[in-house]
């Protein structure tokens, strides 16, 4: 539900999806910096901070009425496939929820882009 104005109620399923996802991708990023074998996790940690970030810029664009926030939507999908490829391939838990997360907000921009 919009906090104050109506006008991106269509966007509310894709803004809490980003939401949802940025907040999981910090977690996750965290979690995978105590990791023992955090330099095998290098590049999954700089895709979770790129997720993490565009999921934050998307939900910001969306909120405001973007004209671009169709466009930056359908970039931020293609990040959070890619950040849910690399989280995958780690069996932790928190890794392979992340990455359920980033398939699901993929799937909201998706929608959101084609509207």
């Amino acid at each position: 539900m919009p906090v104050i104005d109506s006008s991106v109620q269509q966007f509310q399923t894709c803004i809490n999806a980003c939401n949802k996802c940025s907040q999981a991708c910090e977690e996750c990023l965290t979690s995978c910096l105590k990791e023992p074998d955090v330099q095998a996790r290098i590049h999954c940690i700089n895709i979770l901070r790129d997720c993490a970030d565009i999921c934050s810029m998307a939900s910001q664009w969306m909120s405001r009425g973007s004209i671009y926030a169709k466009q930056f939507c359908q970039l931020c999908a293609t990040i959070c496939e890619e950040c849910a490829a690399e989280c995958a391939k780690f069996k932790d838990s928190h890794c392979q929820e992340c990455a359920n997360i980033c398939r699901q907000c993929a799937e909201e921009c998706r929608k959101m882009a084609a509207m």
